[in-house]
């Protein structure tokens, strides 16, 4: 009798266990497997909006009324010929409150890439091993649940994500020898994606070709922010936010009045996955995301996991030298 109880015990648990692993795969396919594997899953707590578990900057965010931002001195650096690196100073009430990882790039010299790995097993780390001759490396557009692409894109020639979506927003496109921006509120987006063979549909168009921000719906949303720009001289700027100090719409001001002179820009995902990696000859840049809050009212939802370092990241968009 002592013997039976423990194994109808490991018999109820190895049922639960496969309970659980069935459900997951139901939902969320290899993709949620890895990503529990990677990093036993994820969840929300509620806080308050001084709690020491939400960064210095995020606090000051959620300040009423929240600090306006400044952009502080930075210079441009070109490391490889038409590849251009800086880091923008983000100040808040006299201090630096985030800080925005830029790259400026010429599209005649190097190539856009837009990329799935929907198995979610590959993070930063990964994305760099399989891809050793990209300079580039960032998080890209929306996944679904299964870690396949949320929105339309083109990967090398190859159409891929929703076949019927109702896009307003804007769409990154790329091809041979040019790269772009296209606003989609007046054209649909197979129209714009049309010629590219490297593309992502987003959301939301942080900045338009009428100077002003996009960002339609106000939200406190609290994230790492990632983002594709065209500036005047029909170069393409890529940038991740370090920290979570920004919802969409404070970034979107910020850019407006930033000395970059974007003529475009359109959000990526953010968030814990906005993470970013650089490899030129003689300069090295890596970055792994943390921060993404939900924020309704006084009531502050923090995204947190019970443990790794970097998140899978479904969806990237890479430069590659041409």
């Amino acid at each position: 009798m002592e013997l039976k109880r423990p194994l109808a015990g490991a018999a109820v648990m190895l049922l639960v266990i496969a309970g659980c692993v069935g459900w997951v795969w139901q939902r969320n396919g290899l993709y949620g497997l890895n990503t529990f594997l990677r990093r036993g899953g994820t969840y929300w707590i509620t806080i308050e909006a001084d709690d020491p578990r939400l960064s210095p900057s995020m606090q000051l965010a959620l300040k009423e009324p929240p600090p306006v931002a400044q952009p502080g001195p930075f210079t441009w650096r070109e490391v490889e010929k038409g590849f251009e690196v800086a880091e923008m100073p983000v100040m808040a009430d006299g201090k630096e409150v985030d800080r925005i990882l830029l790259n400026r790039i010429d599209p005649t010299l190097y190539r856009f890439v837009a990329r799935n790995a929907a198995n979610g097993d590959m993070g930063i780390d990964e994305w760099e091993k399989a891809l050793p001759t990209a300079v580039l490396i960032v998080n890209g557009s929306y996944y679904d649940p299964k870690g396949r692409p949320d929105t339309p894109i083109v990967s090398e020639g190859v159409t891929m994500g929703p076949t019927a979506y109702d896009a307003k927003a804007g769409a990154f496109t790329a091809g041979d020898g040019f790269a772009s921006i296209k606003e989609l509120s007046n054209q649909t987006w197979q129209t714009a994606l049309t010629g590219a063979t490297n593309a992502m549909v987003s959301y939301p168009l942080l900045i338009g070709s009428d100077g002003q921000t996009h960002v339609r719906t106000a939200s406190r949303w609290l994230a790492n922010r990632t983002f594709v720009a065209e500036d005047g001289g029909h170069r393409i700027i890529v940038g991740t936010t370090k920290e979570a100090f920004f919802s969409l719409g404070a970034l979107a001001e910020f850019l407006k009045s930033a000395p970059l002179d974007l003529k475009s820009a359109l959000n990526f995902d953010g968030g814990p996955i906005a993470c970013q990696s650089v490899r030129l000859t003689g300069f090295q840049r890596k970055f792994y995301a943390q921060w993404e809050a939900q924020v309704n009212g006084d009531e502050v939802k923090l995204l947190r996991w019970p443990f790794g370092k970097s998140w899978a990241m479904p969806m990237v968009l890479t430069v590659e030298r041409r």
